[in-house]
């Protein structure tokens, strides 16, 4: 039968030989296995993530983890329970003072990651797709100015009234005993306290009389509890940073605009040219790239070509799934470019490039920050949505060691395809590159490949199981390859993507 859109696509190529390591430079020692994907849907791209793939451009691919020079670990984080760390504060309130005051750091803090290391993340394959490492980062303009509110903003007004209706009284009081005698004189040295200042008062009672006003104010008010009083004191979230630096009389503008990676997205064919000429300059100006590596064609198929399709779900998020640029405007120009992929449960961070100039605000740490926001966000609307995908971790690699500062955050095991908490799984990289992550002995891979005749192939523009292919192939078996294909992608993708066969 045709293909519809409902089926994925891919070419399988093996992982045989060797090619150059983006992070420790080794000429020979990165190995993986690789797919070229013509089309795919989003849940099958999800499903392959969760087994260690990662895509770039329209190349699928995933790496020989014991093989390989340096492990890649897929890393998730738990949007909804992040809290940003001191680091994550200092960077959010450095880009608020910014926006604010029109206040560029000199440089970025000595040690602040600025982006994900940029290497070669798979192999040559036949169409010449260059590999880059994707890194991590992208923004959203979810983020809304949270309000304050009123019932705090109450409370905290009661407690300024309060401090002064105090105030007012210390000083009627001392009023009042100056007062009482005004031909008093000044006391002689030695003879004892100042008669005409109000006494001094014990610790302890002071104490006593703040805490006594604080019960006063918890039970003032229509219906204030101490409950809401106590939530005056909790720590600010994510969104709370975030809307800092969104006041009417900032310096600067800061806009995020979402848009498909559609050239008949009006947005998107508008800002393309700009959005090119911003990655050749940050690729030579960052990357040290040659002008050639960072091409038109380079960028449209690095950045542009996805193989994910666009789908809309009643439960799903308002944009849908798919790829997505997210462009950040500074007072109307483009300045940096977030790529994500959103997919069923998670926002995948594909690709971040900005204006060098700006370099000094860390922006990819910055809007990996946005995209936890987003995906909050998103999660409002679609309750499975609730992870966010940094892309691979490489513990051997200490540069890239900063994705694991997203926590609450996983690690995929490489040999059960189970998340582990990173906290577990830090302790067994120190001491070894490669580690299987899920330490009970008896877990195994739930989707491992149990009947190999039942993976879908696509046969002269015909759909029909291994089982029935293989019968009416002529020359050598091809079995072991494709044996090795469903082993990596798992029974159940097995049976929904078709893999192509000449």
């Amino acid at each position: 039968m045709a293909l519809s859109g409902s089926y994925s696509l891919v070419e399988y190529f093996g992982g045989d030989d060797g090619y150059r390591c983006g992070y420790c430079k080794n000429e020979k020692g990165n190995f993986s296995h690789g797919m070229w994907s013509h089309n795919m849907t989003v849940q099958d791209y999800q499903d392959l993530i969760d087994r260690g793939w990662r895509r770039s451009g329209k190349y699928v691919y995933k790496p020989i983890m014991k093989k390989t020079c340096c492990p890649q670990y897929t890393i998730r984080c738990h949007a909804l329970k992040f809290q940003p760390s001191k680091s994550h504060k200092k960077i959010l309130k450095k880009m608020s003072k910014f926006i604010s005051n029109g206040e560029l750091p000199a440089a970025p803090d000595e040690g602040e990651p600025m982006d994900s290391a940029s290497g070669e993340a798979g192999p040559p394959e036949p169409t010449k797709v260059c590999q880059s490492d994707l890194k991590h980062i992208a923004a959203t303009d979810s983020e809304k100015n949270v309000p304050k509110s009123p019932i705090v903003t109450e409370v905290k007004k009661n407690l300024v009234d309060s401090s002064a209706a105090s105030s007012e009284n210390s000083q009627n009081d001392s009023a009042s005993v100056s007062g009482c005698d005004t031909a008093a004189k000044a006391p002689k040295p030695g003879m004892g306290a100042d008669p005409s200042r109000p006494p001094c008062r014990k610790a302890k009672d002071l104490r006593k009389e703040r805490r006594l006003q604080k019960d006063q104010i918890r039970q003032q008010g229509d219906g204030v509890s101490s409950t809401n009083a106590a939530s005056a004191n909790q720590p600010k979230t994510l969104e709370d940073f975030m809307s800092e630096s969104l006041g009417e009389s900032s310096s600067h503008r800061l806009e995020v605009r979402l848009v498909p990676v559609n050239f008949e997205d009006p947005q998107f064919a508008a800002s393309y040219q700009q959005s090119v000429a911003l990655y050749a300059r940050y690729q030579m100006a960052i990357h040290g790239d040659d002008p050639s590596a960072c091409s038109e064609t380079e960028f449209r198929r690095f950045l542009c070509d996805s193989p994910l399709e666009a789908e809309q779900s009643p439960d799903g998020p308002e944009m849908g799934y798919g790829s997505f640029h997210q462009q950040y405007w500074l007072d109307g120009r483009l300045v940096a470019v977030g790529v994500i992929d959103i997919l069923p449960t998670c926002v995948s961070s594909v690709y971040l490039y900005y204006h060098p100039d700006f370099a000094s605000l860390s922006l990819g740490s910055y809007s990996a920050l946005r995209e936890i926001a987003f995906t909050r966000q998103l999660q409002k609307q679609s309750s499975k949505l609730c992870y966010y995908y940094l892309g691979f971790y490489i513990h051997s690699c200490p540069k890239m060691r900063y994705k694991g500062q997203y926590r609450p955050a996983d690690l995929l095991c490489p040999e059960t395809y189970i998340w582990v908490s990173i906290d577990r799984c830090t302790p067994l990289l120190d001491s070894s590159r490669y580690a299987r992550l899920n330490q009970d002995p008896n877990a195994g891979d739930a989707r491992a490949v149990k009947d190999v005749g039942r993976a879908l192939v696509l046969n002269r523009r015909t759909v029909m199981p291994y089982a029935i292919y293989s019968r009416k192939r002529k020359g050598p078996s091809d079995q072991a390859e494709v044996q090795q294909y469903a082993s990596l992608v798992g029974q159940d993708c097995a049976e929904r993507i078709l893999l192509y066969r000449s």
